[in-house]
Order: structure tokens, then C-alpha cells, then sequence
């Protein structure tokens, strides 16, 4: 199995990542990709895919730091063979400063924007972040929809996102295993099962029955099965289709 979105990069992972990698596999985890968010954090992914043949890192900004965009950092980091992917980049209206919400709104767009066109002059796919803004992210994506690809990481369930199903791939984590994930689990059988992608986004959003721990790629089997569970399939098949599901997105794109 796959995890498409860990930020192994991550300051909790300093003490044991060898650990946390060495258990992931274990258990069947044994590919990783980390997702680019700051700038500061880029050459520490980038040394951990060094590192690890398993591991794979995308370059990106997050859109709670789009203040230190930065166009020619993030295109050094693009040029090495083990980034995959353009990310994570988007719109992320859950916590706009009072007074300044349309400011940072149009300045979350040009950034994104400025990402896709990374992602279309390198030809790779791009790791989306939507939040509390599927209206505004869709009508940015909607004329891109015949070259972007992509992966709406954790994906939010509004419906108006399944519309970009036919380049976009649809990225389920721990979030689908919450008692408050109504919609997720309702909306899930209508995501087409060949653009469902296995992803942990740890050390967040830790699954079921683990909440309140760190999580860790070593947690993608519980997924896996909740998803089975959903669309009535073996865990089995899942982890075939989401294996092969990556593999289109991510290293066939890149290759």
C-alpha cells in the first residue's frame, strides 16, 4: 500500500522516523510521499527521499504560507528526480483574519494559480488543499481540466468536487473512520473507485481507534478497510486500486 500524503517531514518524526518507516512497511505501508507545504521544510523532505528509496516528496506551498512564495526555491526543489508532484498547493478560507478576508483570498488564488502553472510546465501532477472553498477552488481548476491532474488531498466531501473526476483523483484518510464524518461516508460510493487514494496526512487527522496519538503511515490498513467496508469490497482489492491509482497519477505521470 501506498501513502499519498505524510509529512514524515515533520518536527514529531526527528526521533524515530527509521522506526515509524521500518513498522509502516511491516504492516504492508511501503511507499510514502511528502507533501511540499513550507518552504523551510522542502530540503528536509528532500533529504528523507535521499534517504529512503520508498520515500518520494512533492514542492509546494500551503495556503497559510503563501507569504513566502517563492518561485525559484520551489523550482530547484522540482528538479530533482524524487519529487513527483506540484503541492501541497489551493484555497484555505477556515481562518481569515478579520478585516483582510477578500485580501488574503485574492492572494491565496495567485499563488495557486503561479502553482499550476508549475505543475503544467513540468508536466506533473498537483496535490490539492480545499478548505471551507470548493466554489472558488472549482471555478480556479475548471479551465485547467484538460492538462491539470491532480489529487484532492483529504478530501471534503462537497459534491460540486466530484465534478473533477475525470483528471482528479480523490485523497481518503483518517477522517473517514470520525463518528462526525456523515457526508464523507455518504458521498464515498459516488467517488468513481478508480480516483479513490489512500493517504494518513500524518501526523494529523489520526484514524480511528487511534485517536489522540500521532499518527503515522503504519495506520493506512485501518483506511484501507473502512474504505472496503464503504463499497463493499475486500481490503485486498482496495489496496490493489489504490496502488494502481497512484501509480498512474504519480509515476507514470512522472515517467
Amino acid at each position: 500500500m501506498y501513502d499519498t500524503h505524510c509529512h514524515l517531514d515533520a518536527e514529531c518524526f526527528f526521533a524515530d522516523l527509521p522506526e515509524v518507516i521500518e513498522n509502516s512497511i511491516r504492516v504492508g505501508v511501503d511507499r510514502f510521499i511528502i507533501p511540499g507545504a513550507d518552504l523551510r521544510d522542502l530540503q528536509r523532505a528532500q533529504e528523507i527521499s535521499q534517504k529512503y528509496t520508498e520515500v518520494y516528496f512533492a514542492a509546494g506551498i500551503h495556503p497559510y504560507h503563501i507569504d513566502d512564495y517563492d518561485e525559484d526555491t520551489l523550482e530547484s526543489f522540482i528538479q530533482d528526480k524524487k519529487c513527483i508532484a506540484i503541492g501541497e498547493c489551493g484555497l484555505d478560507y477556515f481562518r481569515l483574519e478579520k478585516g483582510k478576508e477578500e485580501e488574503i483570498k485574492e492572494a491565496q488564488k495567485r499563488v495557486f494559480l503561479a502553482q499550476i502553472s508549475l505543475a503544467l510546465k513540468y508536466k506533473k501532477p498537483i496535490i490539492l488543499h480545499i478548505r471551507d472553498s470548493s466554489n472558488d477552488a472549482y471555478e480556479i481548476l475548471k479551465p485547467y481540466m484538460q492538462e491539470l491532474k491532480g489529487v484532492l488531498h483529504c478530501y471534503n466531501a462537497d459534491s460540486i468536487l466530484l465534478n473533477l473526476a475525470q483528471n482528479f483523483y480523490y485523497g481518503i484518510g483518517g477522517v473517514l473512520t470520525f463518528k462526525n464524518a456523515k457526508r464523507l461516508v455518504e458521498i464515498l460510493p459516488k467517488i468513481p473507485i478508480h480516483r479513490i487514494l489512500l493517504e494518513t496526512d500524518a501526523p494529523y487527522l489520526t484514524p480511528e481507534p487511534h485517536r489522540g496519538k500521532r499518527n503515522s503511515p503504519e495506520f493506512i490498513p485501518i483506511i484501507a478497510q473502512k474504505i472496503a467496508d464503504l463499497c463493499q469490497k475486500t481490503q485486498e482489492e482496495i489496496e490493489i486500486i489504490t496502488n494502481q491509482n497512484a501509480d498512474t497519477l504519480f509515476w507514470q505521470t512522472n515517467h
